[in-house]
């Protein structure tokens, strides 16, 4: 049994929010083919249908929009006492261990059921204790909570409560394009813009020979894992070849850095428009390297009258690096394999530099040309749960040895 989330609180958009997060859930859950997924407008039941509740409780844990969840025992409307007592027993005897306390907390959606929820905390309560030796009622902080939910289409039972991943369904916050590097910001960025709802396309530069097929493939498996938060995701990956060498032939060492970004930027702009996005994400972070100083970003977002989103601008890089542990994705990050934002880079990029100067170094590139030819390029992959780029890690650390 799934609770939902701050959709809760969305007044007559309930329902889209709803069905998008079920759309979610049948998305990140498409490898357990036999599930049920029944979106209700104050719950979504999953049913098994004996698939292994471990790895689909895993799965559930990540979708954007739960606030928690149950594994639940669901009886028939009309069960009796009896019936809820013994469920109850069997539920309270798999979590009990010696010293621990318990409550019953009963809802009674069916106002045609015999007894009231007092009547049935009392009976399943006085049940329990009888029946579990050394089992002591705590109504302010039990250890075991047991619930018992009487609605008009069954009665439901659990003594667990799993916090789920919270914020808003995937789909629910309009679309961007995420400029995803490989390294280990732009997941978490990306993992944020998610959790608030955005449907995000991620955007990967790539610039073969001096970027290896590894490095590519590392991007796509970072996806993979953002995937599970809120199902299937547009990887779309744009030659950055030959901006990059004609660009280190033509500017000051000092400007390339922020030349680069720009011509990225103006690249992941027109992708935006193009496939109707809204705004462009980025997991740059205020000060962390020299293409992310205020001065820097003023320079740089010039290219554009999009929105530029950065969700990671006020963090440290310990914080970020602790949400990467969190979702998974800081292992990936790590592996050695070069982007394109770290060839090429100069000794000492401009802090602080000066908007006519770069644009006049611009001129010295054919751009309309070079960024043609890079939308030209462009190739388009659905990446969805379970997908493996690396093709595992035995052979990716057996690669580096």
């Amino acid at each position: 049994m799934v609770r939902y989330g701050e959709l809760s609180t969305k007044g007559k958009n309930r329902r889209d929010f709803i069905r998008q997060l079920g759309k979610n859930t049948h998305l990140v859950l498409r490898s357990f083919p036999t599930l049920e997924i029944q979106p209700r407008r104050d719950r979504m039941h999953i049913i098994l249908h004996d698939e292994p509740v471990k790895p689909v409780m895993q799965a559930v844990s990540k979708i954007f929009g739960i606030e928690t969840f149950s594994p639940v025992v669901k009886l028939t409307a009309n069960a009796s006492l009896a019936q809820i007592q013994q469920t109850a027993l069997e539920l309270v005897q798999a979590e009990f261990k010696p010293g621990k306390t318990f409550k019953v907390a009963t809802i009674r959606q069916n106002k045609k059921y015999p007894l009231n929820t007092y009547g049935v905390d009392d009976g399943v309560g006085g049940y329990l204790t009888d029946q579990i030796s050394g089992l002591k009622v705590d109504l302010h902080d039990p250890d075991i909570t047991v619930r018992i939910e009487i609605r008009l289409n069954g009665v439901y039972l659990s003594c667990q409560t799993i916090a789920g991943a919270l914020g808003l369904p995937v789909g629910t916050g309009g679309r961007g394009t995420m400029m995803m590097s490989g390294g280990i910001d732009s997941p978490v960025a990306a993992y944020m813009a998610m959790k608030r709802g955005v449907k995000i396309d991620m955007i990967h530069f790539y610039s073969p020979p001096y970027t290896s097929p590894q490095a590519l493939a590392k991007a796509k498996d970072l996806t993979v894992k953002l995937a599970e938060f809120g199902g299937t995701i547009d990887f779309i990956q744009v030659p950055f070849t030959k901006i990059q060498e004609e660009v280190k032939k033509a500017v000051p060492a000092g400007y390339l850095m922020t030349i680069q970004r720009r011509l990225m930027l103006k690249l992941a702009a027109a992708i935006t428009i193009d496939r109707h996005c809204n705004a462009v994400f980025t997991g740059e972070s205020l000060g962390q390297v020299a293409s992310q100083t205020i001065e820097s970003m003023r320079v740089i977002n010039e290219v554009t009258n999009l929105p530029v989103l950065r969700p990671l601008l006020s963090l440290d890089k310990t914080e970020i690096i602790k949400i990467a542990r969190t979702i998974d994705t800081y292992d990936l990050s790590i592996l050695p394999f070069e982007d394109c934002c770290t060839i090429f880079t100069p000794p000492a990029p401009k802090t602080k530099p000066d908007l006519t100067k770069t644009l006049e170094y611009e001129q010295r590139l054919d751009l309309d040309g070079l960024l043609s030819e890079a939308l030209a390029g462009i190739e388009i992959k659905k990446i969805n749960v379970g997908d493996d780029y690396l093709n595992g890690e035995q052979d990716v650390f057996a690669e580096l040895l």
